[in-house]
């Protein structure tokens, strides 16, 4: 029996439940860089960014924390700014989120957070000095 196919909007959706090769295995999409801020306007429909997960967020908070550290700029040919008020709002958010989640993280997640949370506040200190 052919494939099934449904088109929505931007999408395809295949029912291999109908294909006449069930255990065709599809090769994992290459990892994708996330797009600078120009690029992101020309991206098409599909890019496909990083999975939602609480490792992904945590480094997504730490991120920001560099970011407000004035460890990058914010545009590319731009100056780095420090906002310390701003690097330690977010060191504040990942050490509320550490207590929130206690108790229900695996163990990479802990450590992933206690390890952020160590260097971000050392490095903090460290600017503050």
């Amino acid at each position: 029996m052919a494939e099934e196919t449904t088109k929505g909007e931007g999408f395809v959706i295949k029912d291999r439940r109908f294909s006449d090769e069930p255990d065709k295995k599809e090769e994992p999409a290459e990892a994708k860089q996330e797009p600078s801020r120009e690029e992101a306007k020309s991206l098409p429909d599909g890019f496909d960014y990083p999975p939602v997960n609480f490792s992904n967020f945590v480094i997504s908070l730490s991120t920001s924390a560099l970011f407000h550290f004035g460890d990058f700029p914010e545009y590319e040919g731009g100056g780095a700014e420090k906002n310390l008020p701003a690097a330690k709002q977010t060191i504040d958010i990942l050490d509320m989120l550490g207590e929130k989640t206690k108790g229900n993280l695996d163990a990479d997640e802990q450590n992933l957070l206690q390890g952020v949370l160590y260097e971000l506040k050392m490095r903090y200190v460290k600017e503050k000095g």
